[in-house]
């Protein structure tokens, strides 16, 4: 980065996300919790009418987009895989299986942050429950070496 250059807003959200995901089991959690949250809250969507949880991909695509286009890929990647899922899946069971799952993941995030000592992120800024999936991603990235 150059002298007098700010940090580009994706860098900026996900050090600020990282300050209270710093203990390893609370990232563990994070990473199998986050994109099963992302499905599970597709899937109320999809219960609703597919058309709300493409819309829902749709418009947090376009934010992601916004603040960097690798991972907007990647994300849009994520969704169809998981939109795919859930057409596949037998439309009586979609809304209590998501429901189920969803409530159990978000449990899973609470334990995670109590292990970490940490409030979560989003508890102070709402954009974090869009940043949680893009930190779990990054780290696949980093570990593919994809810059994002």
């Amino acid at each position: 980065m150059a002298p007098n250059s700010e940090p580009r807003s994706i860098h900026v959200l996900l050090t600020r996300y990282a300050e209270s995901h710093r203990h390893p089991t609370n990232e563990w959690i994070h990473i199998v919790c986050v994109p099963v949250i992302v499905f599970t809250l597709l899937g109320i969507l999809w219960s609703l009418h597919p058309l709300a949880a493409l819309a829902a991909s749709g418009l947090a695509l376009a934010y992601y987009w916004r603040l960097s286009r690798p991972f907007a890929f990647g994300m849009l990647a994520m969704s169809a895989v998981m939109l795919a899922l859930l057409a596949l899946m037998p439309p009586l069971t979609v809304l209590p299986v998501s429901l189920a799952i969803f409530v159990v993941a978000w449990i899973g995030q609470f334990i995670g942050h109590q292990i970490e000592g940490k409030k979560p992120s989003f508890m102070e800024d709402l954009r974090f429950l869009l940043i949680g999936p893009l930190f779990v991603l990054g780290f696949l990235y980093r570990r593919l070496r994809l810059a994002y």
